[in-house]
């Protein structure tokens, strides 16, 4: 399925200004950071967490779900749950493993094992980050799975933010490192388009039903190539 070429047809169904904000934001978009978080259980933490990935451009979390489901609030994403793909997956190193296979360094926030704090850190590569549940933080075995631990440093009595704002701390701190040390961050081509296919669908009343009637109808069409 080509998705330039699907995002051309849905594009008629945009209004010209969310049409205008798909076509500006896109190219800003970027996965190397990709959040990880543990099993959230509030769903207000879920929705804030969804609102800061979306505001540094990241447009993806996955979620790894045992006993809770990442339902975030969508009195307070404000939005935000239009542009970020939220990936569930079971809540297991084996989740962990596929996602270091895609070419992600396992980033636990956790001041434990030594953490390197935030500030310091040195950002070369695509990083996973994991964001423990609010209770316990990162468990143990994604702690000892981890190729390295992040620690903000803290000022106060305090000694930990909640999830939902270190989280927005973290995405905020490695998108500025993103900008200054002028990595090749954002996404390719390919993503790009796969992307505002997603995004489009998510803006049209009836997007899915949309995007589904025009796949079946490329499918009867798929040995014509004039119709394309």
């Amino acid at each position: 399925m080509n998705d330039q070429h699907t995002f051309q047809y849905l594009k008629q169904f945009l209004t010209d200004e969310r049409l205008g904000k798909i076509e500006h934001f896109a190219p800003e978009s970027s996965d190397f950071v990709l959040p990880v978080m543990e099993d959230i259980f509030q769903f207000r933490n879920a929705a804030a967490i969804v609102r800061s990935v979306e505001a540094c451009g990241f447009h993806k979390i996955v979620a790894m779900e045992s006993e809770n489901e990442f339902n975030p609030n969508l009195r307070v994403t404000k939005g935000a749950e239009t542009w970020v793909e939220v990936e569930k997956m079971p809540h297991n190193l084996d989740s962990l493993k596929e996602i270091k296979d895609r070419g992600y360094k396992i980033l636990a926030v956790s001041p434990e094992k030594n953490a390197t704090m935030l500030p310091d850190y040195d950002l070369k590569e695509p990083v996973a980050l994991v964001f423990g549940t609010e209770k316990e933080g990162v468990t143990e075995e994604i702690l000892e799975f981890a190729d390295e631990t992040l620690a903000i440093p803290m000022y106060g009595f305090t000694r930990s933010f909640n999830v939902s704002v270190a989280a927005a701390i973290c995405f905020y701190e490695l998108k500025q490192k993103l900008i200054k040390y002028g990595l090749d961050y954002k996404l390719s081509e390919e993503k790009i388009w796969k992307m505002k296919v997603r995004w489009a669908v998510n803006s049209i009343p009836s997007g899915p039903q949309i995007l589904a009637k025009y796949l079946k109808e490329h499918k009867i069409n798929t040995h014509d190539e004039s119709a394309f």
